[in-house]
């Protein structure tokens, strides 16, 4: 396989799908992985056509995390400033779902966490094994899984390095969808159909005021909620959505 192979894009109604494509590797991330998933979120947000993107695995597993072979060979998974695997750093605009076979672990389940939901499969294992190297979860593990964990929890998994599984992880509030083994990319791609219908304005939104909303101070949400908020209402859609209510129509969306 060459490495223009390592990430494979396909676009599903208004989706665009991404496989890290390397099941011989447990699709751990190298070089070319990282500039291709940078690569194909960078299509994403470009595209005026694209709502949201899937972020899956091929084979059977999601992702090991940091390829060490190629990085102690002098390669670094990095890419421009979206940082680890093209993502951790800066995900997209636009809503990312995370379709999760097998594992997610170490800089892989960081890949996970990088987007907006995660769909996995039942008996799953998503972890931060990083410790048990003498290293750490440093690109977003830390950072990101205390907010989607109870703290306990998020530490117990940063400090023993062993994995939840999906079923815990989805009680937890941590996995959006459960899927039978080798179906999450179909409920992922129903999850994505529940979002595509509304209105990317709105969608886009609605995902930078949650993601940047974490550390405003109570005093100034409204006011940096307005600045973001306050074009969409002011849109072309957003007349569009009271008009196409009132008519009892489908609404037309021009994303402007």
């Amino acid at each position: 396989m060459s490495d223009t192979d390592a990430v494979l894009t396909d676009v599903r109604d208004k989706v665009l799908v991404i496989t890290i494509n390397r099941p011989d590797q447990r699709n751990a991330v190298n070089a070319a992985v990282a500039e291709g998933i940078g690569h194909a979120l960078d299509r994403l947000d470009a595209d005026e056509g694209l709502i949201l993107g899937i972020i899956t695995g091929a084979g059977k597993g999601f992702c090991a995390g940091m390829d060490l072979k190629a990085f102690v060979a002098g390669e670094r998974p990095w890419f421009a400033d979206r940082g680890f695997a093209g993502i951790t750093r800066r995900a997209a605009a636009k809503p990312l779902i995370a379709a999760v076979e097998g594992f997610a672990v170490a800089g892989g389940l960081e890949v996970a966490l990088a987007c907006d939901l995660i769909v996995a499969a039942r008996g799953a294992k998503l972890g931060i094994p990083e410790v048990k190297r003498s290293l750490v979860a440093a690109g977003g593990g830390l950072l990101r899984l205390p907010r989607l964990l109870p703290r306990a929890v998020a530490m117990e998994m940063a400090l023993t390095g062993d994995p939840l599984l999906a079923e815990r992880a989805h009680e937890l509030g941590m996995v959006n969808r459960l899927a039978e083994p080798g179906e999450t990319l179909e409920v992922a791609l129903g999850l994505a159909g529940q979002i595509t219908p509304n209105a990317p304005l709105g969608i886009i939104g609605s995902k930078r005021i949650l993601n940047e909303s974490l550390d405003w101070p109570d005093a100034e949400f409204f006011d940096r909620q307005e600045a973001i908020s306050g074009p969409i209402f002011d849109s072309e859609d957003a007349r569009e959505g009271a008009t196409a209510f009132a008519q009892k129509r489908a609404p037309v969306w021009k994303g402007r």
